[in-house]
């Protein structure tokens, strides 16, 4: 039976090379690109921009950024995209009356990066996650829906940045469609690991059943040895909890989707319907924009170590990726009135 292919990516800022480094050792021990091999790829945050690199088209329709040449995004691009005058820094108080980093250098990246290629143009079906802070609701950027209806088009350096707005370090992405403003941030604050809204969209835009699915879902990095004590914390205002409330929804949201998708698709041992690829990160090295060449090299560490240390799993996951495959089609659907239709959401 041809199973549907579907892969996650989790937010996580420069983390987010690890999973880069993950997928260039996927591409290599198959011998192809990663568009290629996926049916649906969802991303959320640092994860969407991977995505959208990896489905961006290139000469001969042919993918226009290896897994590696993103890696080389992260290492030549990372300090850029988190970068600040000292003048930003002094008025926004290292971050807590302002935005953390001001909006140009990331917009700069993105745009020298994915150019003015359309979401409708990606090689393979695509989904982002992210919030509207306006109309207090999940947003969705979805290649396939593009394709079927120029409504739901956008670049896809305005997605990138939309997926990637997260609270505190940059400010929202505002998007003018249909002369309706949307005000966008990090889809990490409802689904930092994606997989369950990839799920949900595999059943009902592609009509695949449960049986069918076959999910690798990779994560930033999960965080460990980092308590914090009830004595220290007890007394914490809405300044101390800022930066740490982001870190604990980031990771618990990671953790209950994991879950849930390996309870829902993991139902008999062997084989695997779900494959979760998650490192462990010493708290040296845990922050979303430490973007130092000493923390790159670290990260590029503990991905190589994960890719070590996890040969068999991976080689099952290849085999199972090089099957023969059918291409997957999308359900047709009929063309809903604008007026009464909610903006790309769930």
């Amino acid at each position: 039976m041809s199973r549907f292919r579907i892969l996650c990516i989790d937010g996580g800022g420069i983390r987010g090379i690890i999973p880069a480094m993950v997928l260039a050792e996927i591409e290599r021990r198959t011998g192809r690109r990663i568009s290629q091999l996926f049916d649906l790829i969802a991303g959320t945050s640092t994860g969407g921009i991977l995505a959208l690199a990896l489905v961006k088209p290139g000469k001969r329709s042919q993918p226009h950024y290896t897994a590696e040449d993103v890696i080389q995004l992260y290492e030549s691009q990372g300090r850029h995209i988190f970068s600040r005058s000292l003048l930003h820094q002094i008025v926004s108080l290292d971050g807590l009356v302002n935005k953390k980093y001001q909006s140009g250098p990331v917009e700069a990246v993105f745009e020298e990066f994915f150019g003015d290629v359309l979401l409708s143009q990606a090689l393979s079906n695509v989904m982002l996650t992210s919030y509207d802070i306006q109309l207090r609701q999940a947003f969705f950027f979805r290649s396939y829906r593009a394709k079927a209806d120029k409504d739901y088009d956008y670049l896809m350096r305005h997605a990138a940045r939309a997926t990637s707005a997260a609270p505190t370090y940059f400010e929202p992405e505002l998007i003018d469609n249909w002369n309706k403003d949307y005000a966008l941030i990090d889809g990490g604050v409802f689904a930092n690991n994606p997989s369950m809204c990839a799920l949900v969209d595999g059943m009902r835009e592609f009509s695949q059943s449960l049986d069918q699915v076959f999910m690798v879902s990779i994560g930033t990095g999960r965080e460990t040895n980092r308590p914090l004590e009830y004595q220290r914390v007890k007394n914490w205002g809405v300044v101390s909890w800022a930066r740490p409330i982001l870190t604990i929804v980031l990771n618990s949201l990671s953790d209950t989707v994991d879950y849930q998708t390996n309870l829902i698709l993991n139902q008999t041992d062997s084989p695997a319907q779900y494959n979760r690829l998650q490192v462990e990160l010493p708290k040296s090295v845990g922050r979303l924009d430490n973007t130092s060449a000493s923390n790159i090299r670290s990260l590029k560490q503990h991905a190589e170590e994960f890719i070590t240390e996890n040969d068999k799993t991976l080689a099952t996951i290849c085999k199972a990726l090089t099957e023969k495959k059918t291409a997957a089609r999308r359900k047709p659907a009929g063309r809903t009135r604008r007026a009464s239709l909610k903006p790309v959401a769930a």
